[in-house]
């Protein structure tokens, strides 16, 4: 079984068919850059590039970074315009893609679904809790496989700021920083989750998950297993289409 699975973020918008009976892209990715400014009308035109590249005319899962109630209205917009708040991604989507049924869904917890059902969290129990270092860090929490959504722990504080501010991959390029100064700050905030969860895993996704060998050797003192996502960059595109298939 096909679906298509788009993973919306705030550098750029991915998309591809994903075979729900692998938990793999069915072909490879097409992306295109998030405009700036990331208004919903803008956004919708990219994500209807990346659908029409495919000549995709079923179902769509969607991914959003921010927090997503009722299975469709944005009520956070962290790395994305402001005018995203209040909006019906869901309505918006699907009448931009010509009708075609459309879901959406916090993009981190699409990338944990994919993580726990195909990948490095598959068949963990205890609480279980993915993190995607990207423009931003999103989270993924889940107790006995079974998610806590919309928990965007990348908005807590760290040293008088918002976490991500200090050791999103985005904070890591844009001072500079290298691997192993960038891993401290990340032991930091790891440690922080530590003391407010105590979960058994913690996988690391998001684009940073590919050179995991780069950082993670500089990581110590945490309980947890630390492990790098197994779908990698693709977790949130496959995560979309599963939450499609399934609503």
């Amino acid at each position: 079984m096909q679906i298509f699975g788009v993973d919306i973020g705030g550098s750029g918008i991915k998309g591809a068919p994903v075979d729900l009976d692998k938990g793999d892209l069915a072909a490879e990715r097409f992306k295109v850059l998030t405009p700036h400014p990331s208004t919903p009308d803008s956004v919708a035109d990219g994500v209807r590039q990346v659908v029409e590249h495919f000549g995709w005319t079923g179902p769509v899962g969607l991914t959003f970074p921010g927090v997503i109630t009722g299975g469709s209205t944005v009520r956070t917009a962290a790395n994305v315009d402001k005018d995203w708040v209040d909006t019906d991604a869901r309505a918006l989507f699907s009448e931009r893609l010509g009708g075609l049924p459309a879901t959406v869904v916090n993009d981190a917890d699409a990338a944990g679904v994919a993580e726990m059902r195909f990948g490095a969290g598959k068949d963990r129990m205890g609480t279980v809790i993915l993190l995607t270092f990207g423009t931003g860090i999103g989270s993924a929490l889940f107790i006995d496989g079974k998610l806590v959504p919309n928990t965007e722990l990348g908005h807590l504080e760290l040293h008088g700021h918002d976490a991500e501010k200090r050791a999103s991959s985005k904070a890591k390029d844009d001072g500079e920083l290298t691997w192993e100064h960038w891993a401290h700050r990340v032991q930091k905030y790891l440690a922080h989750v530590e003391m407010l969860f105590s979960p058994e895993l913690i996988v690391i996704g998001g684009g940073v998950s590919r050179k995991a060998q780069k950082f993670l050797p500089f990581i110590e003192g945490i309980q947890a297993e630390i492990v790098p996502a197994q779908l990698q960059n693709n977790a949130g595109i496959v995560g979309a289409a599963m939450h499609a298939a399934e609503s």
